[in-house]
């Protein structure tokens, strides 16, 4: 057996027609910056969401950026996030000349752990970056609690959680902006690069759609220093689709998981762990083993692919240097960085691929 590890082809073929005949549609109108795509998208987005605003732009790397940048943090601010990520996340911090300020994730679900970020908090702090990590909202009531005390801003990384819900709220409508990535291989995904901003607040709303355009209030009229980070119309489109069938999908990224859970229930192995106030998107399906390299290799002769999010911590990482953090600092992040491995997850996985899996593992 030979199975895809994200199956995006075959998503394209089950709605094929329907995108084919958006994207002819914005080619027909040849309007591909900000055309009427765009508007539908985002009016949709607030629909899916229950958010007040949605605002799509260029990629999940420039909703974080526009949300730092929406959030007035200056050079030297510091922010609170995890070591244990996608780069994205402290990178954008890095890249507008803060500082990221990393803490230890919590052992279950991998997020970061509300309960080591107070003693990280300084005068220079600015916000917390929580990341949903997997699909999985991380502990927002507790770190809500934390920033309303010391006047701290929260932006939630969503890159990997579109969809999933915390306390009865869907994550687009957790902390003061919330962003989502529309990636490929993301739960709900483009053909490209894309991504969105989320928030309740109108002020905020207006700066981020000013800051997407350079800046500009109105046509070569700058309010702020911005950057080029439009989604084009043609991903809207796209999107747009997939959004009228998400629900089913993402119904069927849970049906999977629980398989995926029932079937691995007595392996050596240790298994996502789910929040009870937390539901999950189910970006990746991620379980830890103390044999990874052997296991992988064994996994790829049956045709199984796998991955690893993440090897390295982004404290270890040679671009984070700087920051003087070494081997030992955050234990949990560097353990389960060693252990973890993602297996197939897609709406599209079948119970006999499952149970390929399982039996191989």
């Amino acid at each position: 057996m030979t199975i895809d590890f994200a199956n995006l082809q075959h998503q394209y073929q089950l709605y094929k027609e329907e995108i084919d005949t958006a994207i002819h549609k914005v080619l027909d109108t040849s309007n591909y910056i900000m055309g009427q795509e765009v508007k539908t998208l985002e009016t949709n987005l607030q629909t899916f969401t229950g958010a007040k605003h949605a605002i799509t732009c260029g990629s999940g790397t420039d909703a974080l950026l526009l949300a730092i940048m929406a959030l007035d943090i200056k050079p030297g601010d510091e922010i609170i996030t995890t070591p244990f990520t996608f780069i994205a996340t402290a990178e954008t911090i890095a890249f507008l000349g803060a500082i990221p300020v990393f803490v230890d994730i919590d052992e279950n679900t991998y997020n970061i752990d509300p309960t080591k970020i107070e003693t990280a908090i300084t005068a220079k702090t600015k916000a917390i970056i929580p990341v949903s990590l997997y699909g999985q909202p991380a502990d927002m009531d507790a770190i809500q609690a934390i920033a309303n005390q010391h006047n701290l801003k929260v932006i939630v990384d969503g890159a990997q959680s579109f969809g999933s819900t915390y306390s009865g709220k869907t994550d687009s409508n957790l902390g003061d902006i919330s962003t989502t990535s529309f990636f490929p291989a993301k739960p709900l995904g483009c053909f490209g690069d894309g991504g969105a901003l989320f928030t309740n607040d109108d002020a905020l709303a207006e700066k981020i759609k000013s800051l997407r355009v350079h800046g500009q209030s109105k046509r070569y009229h700058h309010q702020y220093i911005g950057m080029g980070g439009r989604m084009d119309t043609l991903q809207c489109a796209i999107v747009n689709v997939k959004l009228t069938h998400y629900e089913k999908d993402l119904k069927r990224r849970q049906e999977v998981a629980k398989r995926y859970t029932q079937s691995l229930q007595n392996k050596a192995l240790i298994l996502p762990s789910i929040d009870s106030k937390a539901t999950s998107a189910w970006a990746q399906y991620s379980l830890r083993v103390q044999n990874r390299d052997l296991l992988q290799n064994r996994l790829k002769t049956e045709g199984i692919p796998t991955a690893v999010h993440y090897p390295i911590p982004l404290h270890l990482q040679e671009a984070f240097s700087y920051l003087g953090y070494k081997t030992g600092d955050f234990p949990i992040s560097e353990m389960v960085s060693r252990e973890i491995i993602s297996l197939p997850m897609n709406p599209y996985v079948t119970e006999s691929e499952i149970d390929y899996i399982s039996e191989n593992l």
